[in-house]
């Protein structure tokens, strides 16, 4: 099963650029059917489905026993999604069932729970940003966002997001133990105090997943820039949601993965 696809991108260090192919994880969505009808997605790489489907269950205590399970694909589509279906008496559907979906991955992963593949949706405009920057534009942001993770220094266990407005100056930050939480707290903060109309760019301490990057389009925020990885789904929505999507930013380096023509990345 394939697990990472080949992206085109541009590697910038502060003296060079270089266009480069670059293997990113894959990211999509999963269906699981109950009884053939829709329970929940859950947003995974591609592989061992029916081993995590099977694991989910027991986990959230919807079928504890030992014996196999009926589970069999109804969508194996090309982009990776998939939809399976579960056989379950209802004599063998245990408690969890009846909550109709509390994952326990909610905290690291917003899309996970929604019923079906066609939620995944979101619908409006791509943003337009006409901002030239140059190489540097995270060093500065990301110092700063460093020196006020504070639960991190002190646990080393959270998350940060942090959004600036275009002259580079924080208007919010926030640490969480998952990633989309901290976007989220970010998010609210910035409609709270009125100041979300001036966010231009999304610093974020992990990785980039489809979920971040549709946070950041529901907010109007043009740019993200992340430490880690990107996933495969991450780009493609950053592409067709206007996003100037930026990942591995460390070390006075950093890799563009979409809509290079917000920065002044030549030399």
């Amino acid at each position: 099963m394939k697990q990472a696809s080949v992206y085109q991108s541009i590697k910038l260090s502060k003296k060079s650029s270089s266009k480069i192919e670059d293997n990113l994880v894959i990211e999509a969505p999963l269906q699981i059917n109950i009884n053939k009808e829709a329970y929940t997605v859950v947003m995974r790489t591609p592989g061992n489905d029916v081993e995590l489907v099977r694991g989910l269950l027991y986990a959230e205590d919807i079928y504890k026993k030992e014996e196999n399970l009926n589970i069999s694909f109804i969508e194996n589509n090309d982009d990776f999604s998939a939809v399976l279906n579960v056989d379950i008496s209802k004599e063998s559907l245990g408690k969890g069932y009846l909550n109709k979906r509390t994952l326990l991955s909610v905290s690291s992963c917003g899309i996970c729970g929604k019923k079906e593949l066609g939620d995944l949706k979101t619908n409006g405009n791509s943003l337009k940003n006409n901002i030239k920057e140059s190489v540097n534009i995270s060093i500065d942001m990301f110092l700063k966002m460093s020196d006020l993770q504070f639960l991190f220094k002190k646990t080393g266990g959270s998350h940060a997001c942090a959004v600036f407005n275009s002259k580079k100056e924080l208007l919010t930050i926030k640490e969480d133990i998952g990633r989309h939480n901290a976007v989220d707290k970010c998010v609210g903060d910035l409609l709270n105090n009125n100041k979300l109309k001036n966010a231009n760019y999304m610093l974020v301490s992990g990785r980039v997943s489809y979920e971040i990057v549709s946070k950041a389009f529901l907010a109007k925020i043009p740019i993200i820039i992340a430490v880690s990885a990107c996933s495969s789904l991450a780009v493609d929505f950053a592409k067709e949601f206007g996003i100037c999507l930026i990942g591995f930013s460390r070390d006075e380096k950093m890799t563009i993965y979409s809509n290079p023509q917000y920065i002044n990345y030549e030399r």
